[in-house]
């Protein structure tokens, strides 16, 4: 009998080796740039990936505002929001929404395919998205990404 025995190696979250990507978001299809980046949040793309530990690594987006959507998703599309008091349910497009807060659809892409718990929120906050193709994040070296 064959008794090698095979470990799932399990990261602490001491152990989790960060990097830093950027992504350029010009031209680029909203849902199919929001799962890449969901994926590198999570960590998923590495061989040491542990569900329960925050192992991603951190994103920075830029050109946020030169996103695009197919179809007819840029007048049927709807963003709902609610600001708490009776009647106060609001709606609006991504034109609007690229006229006035063009980071608000990436993160709202984004967020909508990360975990709905701490874990998530944590994920969620290593993710900067930046009008125009300038950031403030030179120091950290970040690799770029093709998409």
């Amino acid at each position: 009998m064959n008794t090698l025995s095979y470990k799932t190696k399990s990261v602490r979250k001491e152990d989790v080796q960060r990097e830093w990507h950027i992504i350029d978001a010009e031209g680029l299809v909203v849902g199919r740039v929001a799962t890449k980046i969901a994926t590198i949040l999570r960590g998923k793309h590495k061989p040491s990936y542990t569900p329960h530990i925050d192992c991603g690594d951190c994103v920075i987006v830029v050109n946020a505002e030169k996103i695009r959507f197919t179809g007819n998703k840029m007048a049927d599309k709807r963003y709902l929001s609610h600001t708490g008091y009776p009647g106060g349910q609001r709606v609006r497009t991504p034109n609007d929404l690229l006229a006035k807060k063009p980071f608000a659809i990436i993160e709202s892409a984004v967020k909508g395919m990360l975990p709905k718990t701490k874990l998530g929120r944590a994920m969620f906050k290593k993710m900067f998205v930046y009008i125009g193709p300038e950031h403030p994040h030179q120091a950290q070296q970040p690799k770029k990404i093709e998409l």
